[in-house]
């Protein structure tokens, strides 16, 4: 409609979310590819959800990848630095870069975040999503069809990316 009187007449002005639908995910990923997606349908995720849903997921798929010799690493995410979750990293992974020896919560710093949460949201269906279990089917298929070589490829630029981010002294990159 071109104003609100002519919205009116046309029956008003309906709001319409972009996304109806929401799920929270965990992934990882490594230059040899992604991990297995963890899925959280119901409810929020919190420091001792995470250690027992996430972590052991991690752990696994790490020491199935690399064997015994393979660091872990995250983002300074609330979950992620809380001090029973670093705990636990500490305890477990054979290697593990603490809160205080990585950066902040960064796009710029993470693959994920500059890569590929967008290819695996170019992987989505968006037209077939209608409900919540249709976008856990569609994100859980996304993934599978996530290409290892872009992983690949986000993966290689990580250790050039930090390097400009000191150049630029944090700022975001361009």
């Amino acid at each position: 409609a071109v104003n609100r009187l002519a919205a009116d007449i046309s029956g008003g002005i309906r709001q319409k979310r972009k996304f109806p639908q929401k799920v929270m995910v965990w992934l990882a990923v490594c230059s040899k590819g992604v991990s297995p997606l963890v899925i959280f349908e119901n409810g929020t995720v919190d420091h001792d959800r995470y250690i027992k849903e996430v972590l052991p997921v991690a752990l696994k798929f790490g020491n199935d990848t690399f064997g015994a010799a393979w660091t872990f690493q995250q983002d300074g995410a609330r979950l992620h630095i809380h001090a029973k979750s670093q705990e636990w990293c500490d305890k477990h992974f054979p290697c593990f870069i603490d809160k205080d020896h990585w950066p902040p919560n960064s796009p710029d710093s993470n693959p994920l975040d500059y890569c590929i949460w967008d290819e695996l949201a170019h992987q989505v269906n968006w037209e077939t999503v209608k409900s919540k279990k249709t976008l856990i089917n569609e994100v859980k298929r996304a993934v599978r069809k996530v290409s290892v070589d872009v992983v690949f490829e986000s993966c290689s630029s990580w250790t050039n990316r930090l390097y400009r981010l000191s150049q630029v002294k944090g700022n975001y990159l361009r």
